[in-house]
């Protein structure tokens, strides 16, 4: 099913892979940069990696210091994701997709969290502001 979706560049890229969908803001801070697992307790992805995933999630979380940090030691060990679809970016999370040249969309139609599961196969190219289905 290839289907395409609008979206808004926050964070200039391409990038593809199989998605990650958090249901919970995200702080970089508390995910293991050796790995990609967020080791948050409670949180909806705990024990799982965003290593070399497109994130989907609601917002960042947590002061500028530790989001920024722990996106850099992330990307420092090649286990940043690939790209961040938000819901609510926060000039922190923008910042650090900027820095870290990670493609970040938002504005997104509400169709596609209607469709999106994690495992998903997209494209999300944000040059262009489009989601795309593979």
């Amino acid at each position: 099913m290839k289907k395409d979706i609008k979206c808004r560049m926050i964070s200039e890229g391409v990038s593809e892979g199989n998605v990650i969908v958090s249901e919970d803001a995200v702080c970089f801070y508390l995910v293991e940069p050796e790995t990609g697992v967020v080791v948050e307790k409670n949180h909806s992805l705990e024990g799982k990696s965003i290593a070399g995933k497109i994130l989907v999630m609601p917002s960042g979380k947590g002061s500028s210091v530790v989001q920024a940090d722990g996106l850099f030691k992330l990307a420092k060990h090649d286990n940043a994701p690939l790209g961040i679809i938000v819901e609510y970016p926060d000039p922190v999370l923008v910042s650090g997709a900027i820095v870290m040249e990670i493609p970040m969309v938002d504005s997104v139609d509400s169709e596609f969290y209607e469709m999106i599961k994690s495992s998903e196969h997209i494209e999300l190219n944000a040059d262009k502001e489009l989601i795309t289905f593979k």
